[in-house]
C-alpha cells in the first residue's frame, strides 16, 4: 500500500470512528457523532460567540447578574448578561428577547444541524448536564448512549394523529421562509439612508415628545432637534421595514413613502436586501430554527447582524463615539454617499448568509413535516400574520386586523 493510499485509508477509518450510520426507521438513518468531536465543536462555537459578544457583556458583579449570588455555579461558564445600554448590543435584548445570562447562553449552545432530510443526529456521551450552556433542551431526545436531535421525530412527521399539531408548528417556519425568499429576490433600496432612527426622534413644533425616544434615551444627541426634523423632512423617509414603522414618532408616519399604516403581510412585498434591519432579523429567523441548524450558521448570522447594527447606530442622530463607533453623518451629502457605500457592502456580505439560511429552512421543513401538514399550515396561518403596524401603535399581537 502506497503512502498516499494509506493516508486515504487512515482518513476513512477516522471518519468511520467519528460517525457511523445505522437504520432508524423506514427511509431514515442516524448519524452518530463521537463525543470528543462534538464537544470540541461545541467548545469552538462558544469561543466564537463570546468573541462576537464580548464588548457587550457585563461584568459578573453587575446587578444584572445578581443571580450569581444565589447560585455561584451558574456563572462558572463565564456567560453574563448583555449591557442594555450598549447601543450595538442592546438590540439583542430589545428586539429578540436575549435577556440576562440565559439569553447569551442561548446563543452559546451548540447544535449539529440536520445533515440531510432523513437524518437524525446522535451525540454520543451527551447527558442531561449538557443542557443549558452547551446543548439545547428543545428538540432533544434522550437515548441510552447520548442525546439525539431528530426533526421528524420531534414534530411527528408521518403521524396522522399529530398532523394538526404539526401544521400549527409549521406555520411560523413557512412564514419566515417566505420572508427569506422574497427578500433575496427583491430590488434593493439604497436611498433610505437609515432615517428610521431619525424618524423615531422626529418632533416638529407643537408635536408631543416621540414615545420611542426612550429606547436610546441614555445616549446624547449629536445634532439638535432642528437638524433631525430637517433630515426627516428633506425628502421624507423610505423605510421598508414594517417593524421599524411601529417605532416611528407619530408625526413621522405620513412622511414614510411606503405608508403610514402597514400590515404584517406587507412585509412580503416590502422587505428588501439592502435593509439593515432585515439583516438583523436574520438572527430572529435563525433562532426560530434552533436546534435544527448548524452552529456555524448562527455564528455567521450573528456577525452580520452585529455589523448591520453598527451601521444602524453609526448613521443615527446619537453620539456613540464613546462606544468606538465612527459617525456616518447622513444629514450631509457626503454622509449619505458613505452610508450607501457601506450599505451596499453589507448587502453583498449578507446575501450568501441569507441564501444558506434559506437552504437550512428548506432542509428542515422537508425533514420535519409531511406534505399534508404543510398544506394545512398554509391554509390556516396564525392571526398575527394579519396584524397592522402604525407609529406608536400596539405590539403585533394586540393590533390584529379585524375586518
Amino acid at each position: 500500500m502506497t503512502v498516499t493510499a494509506r493516508r486515504i485509508w487512515d482518513l476513512l477509518v477516522s471518519l468511520l470512528l467519528i460517525m457511523s450510520v445505522s437504520c432508524y426507521q423506514s427511509g431514515s438513518r442516524v448519524v452518530r457523532l463521537a463525543e470528543n468531536v462534538w464537544r470540541k465543536a461545541a467548545q469552538d462555537h462558544q469561543h466564537r460567540i463570546k468573541e462576537l459578544l464580548l464588548p457587550g457583556l457585563t461584568a459578573p458583579s453587575d446587578p444584572l447578574n445578581s443571580g450569581h449570588r444565589r447560585n455561584p455555579k451558574a456563572f462558572l461558564d463565564g456567560w453574563t448578561a448583555l449591557d442594555p445600554k450598549h447601543p450595538i448590543y442592546n438590540f439583542l435584548i430589545e428586539y429578540y428577547g436575549l435577556k440576562g445570562a440565559k439569553g447569551t447562553r442561548r446563543l452559546a449552545r451548540w447544535s449539529p444541524g440536520p445533515r440531510g432530510v432523513n437524518e437524525s443526529i446522535l451525540l454520543e456521551g451527551a447527558c442531561e448536564e449538557d443542557f443549558g450552556s452547551i446543548l439545547h433542551l428543545r428538540g432533544a431526545i434522550m437515548e441510552e448512549d447520548g442525546i439525539m436531535y431528530s426533526p421528524f421525530e420531534f414534530f411527528g412527521k408521518g403521524n396522522p394523529e399529530k398532523r394538526e399539531d404539526a401544521a400549527r408548528a409549521a406555520t411560523p417556519y413557512l412564514w419566515y421562509r417566505s420572508i427569506l425568499q422574497n427578500t433575496a429576490q427583491a430590488e434593493p433600496i439604497l436611498h433610505c439612508h437609515g432615517l428610521h432612527e431619525w424618524a423615531m426622534q422626529y418632533q416638529p413644533p407643537g408635536a408631543p415628545p416621540p414615545p420611542s425616544a426612550k429606547y436610546q434615551g441614555h445616549l446624547p444627541l449629536r445634532v439638535d432637534q432642528q437638524v433631525i426634523n430637517e433630515a426627516v423632512e428633506r425628502k421624507g423617509v423610505s423605510c421598508t421595514h414594517v417593524d421599524a414603522l411601529r417605532y416611528f414618532a407619530p408625526a413621522a408616519g405620513p412622511l414614510n413613502h411606503h405608508g403610514f399604516k402597514l400590515e404584517r403581510i406587507d412585509q412580503l412585498r416590502l422587505e428588501q436586501p439592502a435593509c439593515v434591519h432585515a439583516h438583523m432579523d436574520l438572527l430572529k429567523i435563525l433562532l426560530r430554527l434552533q436546534p435544527f441548524c448548524e452552529a456555524e450558521l448562527l455564528q455567521r448570522v450573528l456577525e452580520i447582524a452585529l455589523k448591520a447594527r453598527r451601521l444602524d447606530v453609526a448613521a443615527s442622530p446619537y453620539d456613540v463615539s464613546s462606544y468606538g463607533v465612527d459617525t456616518v453623518a447622513v444629514e450631509s451629502k457626503n454622509g449619505r454617499a458613505q452610508y450607501r457605500t457601506e450599505q451596499l457592502a453589507l448587502m453583498k456580505a449578507a446575501a450568501p448568509v441569507r441564501e444558506d439560511l434559506l437552504k437550512a429552512y428548506d432542509i428542515f421543513l422537508e425533514a420535519a413535516f409531511d406534505a399534508d401538514a404543510l398544506v394545512l399550515a398554509n391554509s390556516s396561518p396564525q392571526p398575527e400574520r394579519y396584524a397592522q403596524a402604525e407609529p406608536g401603535g400596539k405590539p403585533w399581537r394586540k393590533n390584529l386586523v379585524t375586518s
